[in-house]
């Protein structure tokens, strides 16, 4: 395996980190560098992976360098790493949203290989999906590598055009979100009902990872499968009856469509 450099420590680096060691990736050939201690020393004592203040000395060690700062600090970082460092060979991989494969290569002040994903925060349970798209320089070794890094924290699928990222982030990226607030609909509508706080969170997570499970698990189509639980005229019929009175499909059509537009903005101010 490839040695393994995180610019940053957040929650995606943790996630990413996780699961290659889980996967079986030696923690000696990573090394997760941030300037601030606490991430960076918590993920070294927990799977024994090498930390630095020093994003040179981590991106020096390595093969893979994966760049998992928040988007506005992205081309400060790849500056610094080019203006210091032959950075030719190495293989990059950015998790920002929104900063383009032409930005990061100009920060870079090369046509670095690059590889840019979007992943989602389930990546910290191993459920993650991702999109991935690499930019012409990466090789067919780079782009497996690149596949084995994010395959050890979910499901991935790449992308011919780089325009496609900013649909993933609408479709998965943010999605987890979309669930969320759905879930806690329902929660506050289950206290309503008289169920405790402890039984309404019980109520329904229990369902929502059953109906997941159901789809992972059933090669049905997620159509038949609502329809399978909807009898014409009965409880739940009524309920979708109202959902679609209220307009649920359009407001998931705005919201993701919405989401599509903000990580084009985002990439025009980056």
């Amino acid at each position: 395996m490839k040695k393994i450099a995180f610019i940053g420590a957040g929650n995606m680096a943790r996630a990413i980190i996780i699961g290659l060691v889980n996967s079986g990736v030696s923690a000696t050939n990573i090394i997760v560098a941030n300037p601030s201690p606490e991430k960076r020393v918590q993920l070294a004592n927990e799977f024994g992976v090498q930390q630095t203040s020093d994003n040179l000395k981590a991106a020096s060690f390595a093969d893979i360098i994966v760049l998992c700062v928040k988007p506005h600090l992205i081309c400060d970082v790849c500056q610094q790493l080019t203006n210091a460092l032959d950075i030719s060979n190495n293989l990059f991989i950015s998790v920002a949203a929104g900063t383009t494969v032409a930005q990061i290569q100009q920060a870079l002040n090369c046509n670095a290989a690059l590889v840019r994903v979007m992943p989602n925060t389930p990546s910290q349970l191993g459920l993650g999906m991702s999109g991935m798209f690499a930019s012409k320089e990466v090789t067919t070794e780079q782009k497996a590598a690149s596949d084995k890094l994010m395959s050890a924290v979910g499901k991935v699928i790449w992308l011919a055009t780089e325009d496609k990222i900013n649909d993933i982030i609408a479709v998965a990226g943010s999605a987890p979100a979309y669930f969320f607030l759905f879930m806690e609909a329902m929660e506050k509508q289950a206290q309503v009902l008289g169920f405790s706080a402890e039984e309404s969170r019980m109520l329904v997570q229990q369902t929502a990872l059953g109906a997941a499970q159901m789809v992972e698990h059933n090669s049905a189509a997620i159509s038949t499968l609502r329809e399978n639980v909807t009898s014409k005229g009965g409880t739940t019929f009524a309920a979708l009856e109202q959902f679609r009175a209220d307009g649920m499909e359009k407001m998931v059509s705005n919201a993701m469509n919405a989401a599509i537009t903000r990580a084009e903005e985002m990439a025009k101010n980056t």
